[in-house]
């Protein structure tokens, strides 16, 4: 399929920027960010690329349909003038999911019911039989978002959300996502410091998904490699010798990258021994054992090997209450001494959902950027440690 498609890639709240910018540098065309992501324009393989190789994304739809909804049976017959037969079988499943801002259509069950009606009634209209659904795996993930009842149908092509890389078989207590993780990374400039041979630690590792994310980008892995499956891959206008290449580039570029990827540069420390295990099993599951140093170690004991500078990592605890948490307090203190003290002309990026805390770091950053950890609302503070 060699025609130029739209895509819409989405992302948390807070990356669109980023997203943006990574779309760019994976060569799409057409890059512009837009409130809940990123839009980019090119063949079906664009998308592939996308899926494949954004680690900021968490979904790539490829729009296929917009009308005017303002009612119910606006919906349904909107959903019907879209061609499904040419998107999937009728012994194959499908699932659809459903949102809506400023319209008249509120219920996202209801709408979704109502979609998946329009799309089942014209399978046996036309020919009989009618596909099943399947919420959890579907061969066909439909995507209707409504604003301001205008609707816009998509396919899914990512099917399950991105951040499921597959190697993440341990997640610790409060677990970060991986697109998390790549943002945090990405806006701290890591990419770009990688390839200048920089390290890179955690002194609270925890499950290590910040670490395994750093990883993955200084050995030039691409984060859908690990993946089982995605929402194009039984989709009937999927161009597999294009989805072949892609693949087989991505594995070229992720063996000269591991094997080039030296052991003594990426290290992580946790005080708690299942911390430094659930890590140790997340890097095996993503082919990288040997290529981060994982090591029991109380922040305060935290220092970085001999080589050059590079990043300090870390998403240390936040609590819910500073009065509650006073032990977090004096955690956060002994992160800025040893920052101070232990990694002189290195860079810092904290990210925390507690800003109070983070004045215990006694520690003036020199940019502030705000994330969202779901719907907590996060601060990632950049320091150059003097």
């Amino acid at each position: 399929m060699s025609e130029k498609l739209d895509f819409f890639a989405t992302c948390a709240k807070g990356v669109e920027p980023l997203l943006a910018a990574e779309l760019r540098a994976l060569g799409l065309d057409a890059v512009r960010d837009t409130r809940g992501g990123a839009t980019f324009a090119g063949p079906v393989a664009a998308g592939y690329r996308a899926c494949l190789w954004s680690r900021l994304a968490s979904r790539v739809l490829l729009p296929v349909a917009r009308f005017h909804c303002p009612s119910p049976l606006d919906l349904y017959e909107g959903m019907r003038s879209v061609k499904w037969w040419e998107h999937l079988d009728t012994d194959g499943t499908l699932a659809v999911d459903f949102s809506a801002s400023n319209s008249a259509i509120t219920h996202a069950h209801f709408g979704a019911l109502k979609a998946k009606d329009a799309i089942v009634d014209q399978f046996r209209d036309r020919l009989g039989r009618r596909p099943s659904v399947d919420t959890a795996l579907p061969d066909l993930r439909v995507n209707v978002y409504l604003e301001r009842d205008q609707a816009t149908v998509s396919l899914d092509l990512s099917g399950e959300a991105l951040h499921r890389r597959g190697y993440r078989v341990q997640g610790g207590k409060a677990p970060l996502k991986e697109n998390l993780a790549a943002a945090i990374l990405h806006s701290a400039r890591w990419p770009a410091m990688a390839v200048d041979g920089a390290q890179l630690v955690d002194p609270m590792c925890g499950a290590g998904t910040l670490l395994v994310e750093g990883a993955l980008m200084a050995a030039d892995v691409a984060p859908g490699l690990g993946r089982e499956r995605f929402g194009f891959s039984r989709w009937l206008g999927h161009d597999g010798q294009a989805w072949g290449a892609l693949v087989a580039e991505a594995r070229e570029r992720q063996a000269a990258g591991v094997a080039g990827l030296a052991p003594d540069r990426i290290h992580g420390y946790d005080r708690d021994m299942r911390s430094v295990n659930a890590l140790n099993e997340n890097l095996y599951h993503a082919g990288l054992e040997d290529k981060v140093r994982v090591t029991r170690r109380a922040v305060e004991d935290t220092e970085p090997q001999p080589g050059p500078p590079g990043l300090v990592v870390v998403n240390p605890p936040y609590g819910e209450r500073l009065g509650a948490d006073d032990d977090l307090a004096a955690l956060y203190a002994a992160l800025g001494t040893a920052l101070k003290v232990n990694f002189p002309g290195w860079r810092a990026a904290v990210f925390t959902g507690n800003p109070d805390l983070a004045h215990h770091l006694r520690l003036a950053a020199d940019r502030k950027v705000t994330l969202y950890n779901g719907p907590i609302v996060c601060r990632l503070l950049h320091y150059g440690i003097g």
